[in-house]
């Protein structure tokens, strides 16, 4: 038989507010997360548990950890290449991820908020 068609939107809408709520799991694929990070030169100015030119990512999911919005807000600067200020005072942009897949993104973004 099956579902009618409103149940089924409400059960993939009410499915869907489950897993935004859930917060950010681990990453699935830490290898994958580590060869995009290395793809897209972020070890440059970041490291697991040092600062360097930006902040150490433990750093940063200790900074957003427990926060609803926190892989959201992570996604959002990893593709969008906000203005970010540097030890030295001086702003650049960020440089943007070097995919446009969305699960590789969220993997490496799943990973960092897990350190």
């Amino acid at each position: 038989m099956g579902f009618p068609p409103s149940n089924v939107l409400a059960g993939v809408v009410t499915m869907a507010a489950l897993f935004s709520l859930a917060g950010p799991s681990r990453a699935a694929d830490e290898e994958a997360a580590k060869a995009l990070a290395r793809q897209s030169n972020c070890f440059k100015c970041h490291s697991v548990s040092k600062a360097k030119d930006g902040p150490a990512w433990k750093d940063v999911a200790a900074k957003l950890k427990g926060k609803p919005d926190a892989q959201q807000k992570l996604i959002t600067h990893l593709t969008t290449g906000p203005k970010v200020k540097l030890e030295d005072g001086t702003e650049q942009e960020h440089p943007k991820v070097k995919s446009q897949d969305p699960a590789q993104i969220k993997n490496l973004v799943d990973w960092i908020l897990s350190l």
